[in-house]
């Protein structure tokens, strides 16, 4: 029987707001710490599990709904499932949150114009421009979370900092062990050094 509490962290947001970055930082964070961890984004997901879907709305919930899937079987075997989807429309992460159960919604909030400022793929401009239909903040409409358990803004917070707050509450609800204490640190300072020797690679 394992001692693991298994757990969807889900991260939704606009297009660049921190999603990924954020969860990437915090795999291996969590692995060192001994954990099991698995990590679904959009990318990983639509090569594999959802190639034959586009970008409708219908299509989407349809991703949502093979994630939803997936992740519920890895939380009830005792697995951290990392998810990282803008996954926009309100009524489909409540549906993966009764469906899961235990669920954690992480809102990466970030101002429009601040991505566009920060957009290195141009997609936001090609949005503008007309050229990528359903694009989520532009032609297709984002609804906010009413109540996530954890708001990032990634316009003034660094991703150390962001996972660090995830960290925090995950400990703080007993979805994970505290961290060992960092000798001549306070928990949280320790949870920030952590966070960046991760995203370095060297946990």
């Amino acid at each position: 029987m394992s001692d693991q509490r298994g757990v969807t962290v889900w991260f939704t947001g606009l297009s660049g707001s921190g999603k990924t970055a954020i969860a990437k930082a915090l795999e291996p964070i969590l692995r060192a710490r001994g954990l099991r961890v698995e990590r679904l984004d959009g990318d990983i997901v639509r090569q594999s599990l959802t190639r034959d879907l586009g970008f409708s709305k219908e299509d989407r919930d349809k991703n949502i709904e093979r994630v939803t899937f997936v992740a519920k079987l890895l939380t009830r075997n005792d697995v951290i499932v990392l998810c990282s989807f803008i996954s926009p429309y309100r009524a489909v992460r409540d549906w993966a949150r009764a469906e899961i159960g235990s669920f954690v919604e992480v809102y990466c909030y970030c101002p429009l114009e601040t991505l566009i400022a920060r957009d290195v793929k141009g997609l936001y401009q090609k949005a503008l421009a007309g050229e990528i239909e359903n694009f989520t903040g532009i032609s297709d409409p984002y609804e906010e979370p009413l109540n996530p358990e954890v708001r990032i803004d990634s316009s003034v917070e660094t991703v150390e900092e962001s996972v660090a707050r995830v960290l925090a509450y995950l400990e703080e609800h007993g979805y994970i062990p505290p961290a060992v204490d960092v000798s001549g640190y306070t928990a949280a300072e320790g949870q920030v050094i952590e966070a960046r020797l991760g995203a370095l690679g060297y946990l």
